[in-house]
Parts: C-alpha cells; sequence; structure tokens
C-alpha cells in the first residue's frame, strides 16, 4: 500500500504522527500472525511492540521494490517470533490453558482450541506458511516475501501444511468421539 510506504518515509523523518497511522493501520496483523504462530498473547503483544521498534530503528533496509510493507512487517515478527519459541522451548514446556466457561460455549471453545493446538503442532515451515496465508489472508507473493522463499516453495509448504493440518484434526475428532462414546 502506498501509504504504508509514505508514512514509513515519513516516521523515519521522526514524524510521529505518521509512524502512529502505520501502527494502527498494520499493528493487528502483526499481533494476529504472532499469536497464531505463538499461541501466546504475551508474547504476541511483545513481538508486535519489538516490529515496529525494529521498523523505527532499521525501516531504511526496507526496499519498496521488493514489494509493499505489510510482506516486511510479517518477516521481521517471523524472525522475532522463531527466536522466542526456540528460546521458551530451551528453558520451560508449553502448557495449554483452558478456560471454562458457559455450557453452550463449550463445544465451540474444544473446536477453537483443536484447531489452536494443531495449527500448534504443525512444523514451523508449514505452520508459517498455514498462519500467514489462511490466517492471515496473505497472497502467495506476500508469504513468499515474509519468509524470504520463492512462491512455489511457499505453495508446496502452504499444501503440506494443510494436509498435516487435516490429518491432526481427524486424529482430534476420532479422539472426542473415543471419548464420547465411553460416557
Amino acid at each position: 500500500m502506498a501509504s504504508d510506504e509514505k508514512w514509513l518515509e515519513e516516521a523515519l523523518a521522526g514524524d510521529e504522527h505518521s509512524f502512529s497511522l502505520l501502527y494502527r493501520a498494520r499493528q493487528g496483523a502483526i499481533y494476529r500472525f504472532a499469536l497464531h504462530m505463538s499461541g501466546d498473547p504475551a508474547l504476541a503483544e511483545d513481538v508486535t511492540q519489538e516490529v515496529f521498534l525494529a521498523l523505527l530503528e532499521r525501516g531504511s533496509r526496507y526496499d519498496p521494490a521488493r514489494g509493499p510493507l505489510l510482506p516486511f512487517l510479517y518477516g521481521i515478527a517471523r524472525h522475532l517470533v522463531l527466536r522466542r519459541l526456540e528460546k521458551a522451548m530451551d528453558t520451560a514446556t508449553e502448557e495449554l490453558t483452558i478456560d471454562e466457561d458457559l455450557l453452550d460455549d463449550l463445544t465451540r471453545r474444544e473446536t477453537i482450541e483443536s484447531v489452536r493446538r494443531a495449527v500448534l503442532s504443525l512444523p514451523l515451515i508449514y505452520r508459517e506458511a498455514v498462519v500467514l496465508f489462511d490466517l492471515e489472508g496473505a497472497s502467495y507473493e506476500e508469504a513468499a516475501a515474509a519468509l524470504e522463499r520463492p512462491v512455489g516453495t511457499v505453495r508446496s509448504r502452504l499444501s503440506r501444511g494443510r494436509a498435516l493440518l487435516a490429518q491432526k484434526l481427524e486424529g482430534e475428532k476420532l479422539k472426542v468421539n473415543a471419548v464420547r462414546s465411553w460416557t
């Protein structure tokens, strides 16, 4: 988007209002990407802030000839999330927390949690493609730019990621049905 480039240029020149406009326009997408990649709202918030700080510090590295600003931001977010996930794997194991609410919401929550777990269990190279394309609505070209891979590689990873996701969700459905048949 041309306004992204204009806002970035003005923000790098010290215009706080332009930075604010850019932040408001793009922080939601970056947050969602980081959340889908990590499953951790606090990490997603931190990564979102770090992306925009990095943009202020090193935004001059952005080259509009290589594509729109959003894939560039996804690329920064991707590197930050991967670094955080690697660090977290070294220091602790992840725990899934399930909020209990009204019974009417339980089935919906179980489905959402199953999908979230399935996405989080995908190998990172496939998770990145699925999150960017299916959950964030990035085009193949935008995802390729963010992942620093050819479009064909992104298409392949997306296809494989979707297939793995379908297998995981089918397995989850079988487990739920088996548990329900015993109760």
